[in-house]
């Protein structure tokens, strides 16, 4: 008999909340890519058919070649490092620093102390006021830094607002399907509802009120307390853009329906066809047309992050989320609950600061940023349109025009005997097409069962930020073995 006491610990008798919990992006299919990527750094290709992997699971820029804004970097370099600012005729003259970015460095330096110290729970007060001032030019109103708070992105935002809405196991949350599966883990970790809405797919995935509406109403009658309603805008993992006559919609029927509405906006730079509408600037522009106060009662999170967009500082975790109409007794709650973390990485914090407040024309650093700045924006333009083109020439799928964020979510149509294969393998069809796709050409996409999807359809999500479009080719080449072996 072993003398090895049992472990306290085993899967029977942990959280079955963190068990029930899916997290696709950094599922099984990642894990697998990451075991091939592993093996060729080892210069081990015995058995691969291809030489490198391509993670186009998941929206991490900087992973696959997308460079840092020299403006930032030389800026946070300054903050780890206050002393080569003894040292300024080096930087300007030999390291190619320009004085904005010493300038920037000094006074993030005079509002924060040390990025190695603790901030203010919400975050330091000066980047929040920069912040507010950025939501003044983006919408044209006001903003009060007292309703921003510094996060450890997005993602943290919204763990805190969920923790906060979300009361008993009966707390009931609109979510869009497809949808990120941030929001489908986190309420299954909270023990708490998630009430699907199908977004439209023959409308480039936009919202559909009849269908929200229809949603919240069957939860509703089932007992739920249906408390708020998610929106990804830009989406994910759809990339669609929402026109403001959807947002006014969704705002309409968030008054109606007395819901919190979340607003995930952390693409908002990452928009192709049409503008970006924010729901806090369409939201006061519906309280200044009806004077009534109609619109006043609205409560709305919206959210942003240094991950996404043409930063993609995804490893800073930089984040923040305003809130618009809280009561203050629920504000002083959710107060309590980021101080429990303390705070946000102060490093993430000044790198917010930089993406709102970025060098502006006349500014020593302008003219490299702009550059920098369209030349990523042009690059990610361009890979989702060669994408969205290789998917329009390949047998039953089909793909809605690129509009916003990094993603596309194509309908495959897998063939009987493919679905047959799969279902022996224990297996979604989809699922199992991505996995013979990555075991056949090394490229990482994600099932669209990962995000939702409508029952008996079929859908990947892939990224557009891998460099050069080689890997397209990869995927073209794939699909038609795959349709000529299972026809």
């Amino acid at each position: 008999m072993s003398s090895t006491p049992a472990r306290r610990l085993n899967y029977d008798n942990i959280n079955p909340h963190v068990k029930a919990a899916q997290y696709a992006v950094r599922g099984e299919l990642a894990v697998k890519s990451e075991e091939y990527r592993a093996k060729i750094a080892k210069g081990d290709l015995d058995g691969l058919p291809f030489k490198q992997v391509i993670s186009a699971n998941i929206g991490n820029p900087q992973q696959l070649d997308q460079k840092p804004i020299t403006f930032f970097r030389q800026v946070l370099s300054l903050l780890e490092h206050p002393k080569l600012l003894e040292h300024e005729d080096v930087l300007l003259n030999q390291l190619g620093y320009k004085s904005d970015v010493l300038d920037r460095a000094k006074w993030l330096l005079k509002n924060v102390g040390s990025v190695g110290a603790y901030s203010a729970s919400n975050g330091v007060p000066a980047i929040r006021q920069s912040i507010a001032d950025f939501l003044e030019r983006r919408d044209g109103f006001p903003a009060n830094q007292a309703d921003i708070y510094l996060s450890g992105g997005a993602s943290s935002g919204v763990n805190t607002i969920l923790h906060i809405i979300c009361a008993d196991a009966n707390s009931g949350i609109l979510v869009p399907i497809p949808q990120y599966p941030l929001y489908t883990a986190s309420l299954s970790v909270l023990n708490a509802k998630c009430v699907p809405y199908h977004l439209d797919e023959s409308k480039n995935w936009g919202t559909d009120l009849d269908t929200i509406k229809a949603s919240y109403e069957k939860a509703v009658a089932e007992g739920v307390d249906v408390r708020a309603i998610v929106i990804i805008n830009p989406g994910n993992p759809t990339g669609a853009s929402l026109p403001e006559e959807d947002v006014r919609g969704v705002l309409e029927f968030a008054r109606q329906a007395r819901l919190v509405v979340i607003a995930d906006e952390v693409y908002q730079t990452n928009v192709f066809v049409g503008q970006f509408h924010s729901f806090k600037g369409v939201l006061r522009k519906l309280q200044q047309e009806n004077p009534d106060g109609r619109y006043d009662g609205i409560e709305l999170a919206s959210l942003h992050s240094v991950s996404k967009g043409m930063v993609g500082e995804c490893g800073h975790r930089g984040g923040y989320f305003e809130l618009v109409n809280f009561d203050p007794k629920v504000q002083a709650e959710i107060y309590k609950f980021v101080s429990i973390t303390l705070c946000a990485p102060v490093i993430g914090q000044c790198l917010v600061e930089l993406m709102v407040n970025p060098p502006k024309e006349g500014e020593p650093s302008y003219e490299l940023y702009r550059q920098e700045y369209d030349g990523i924006y042009d690059s990610l333009r361009e890979r989702a349109t060669a994408l969205y083109e290789a998917f329009k020439q390949m047998e039953g799928v089909e793909c809605a025009e690129p509009q916003g964020s990094m993603y596309l979510f194509p309908t495959v149509t897998i063939p009987p005997k493919a679905v047959e294969a799969a279902r022996e393998a224990n297996r979604t069809p989809d699922e199992f097409y991505c996995l013979r796709l990555l075991e056949a050409t090394g490229v990482c996409l994600v099932p669209g069962s990962g995000f939702g999807q409508k029952d008996g359809s079929q859908h990947f999500r892939t990224t557009f930020l891998a460099p050069g479009t080689e890997w397209v080719g990869r995927i073209i080449e794939f699909h038609k073995g795959f349709m000529d072996q299972y026809r």
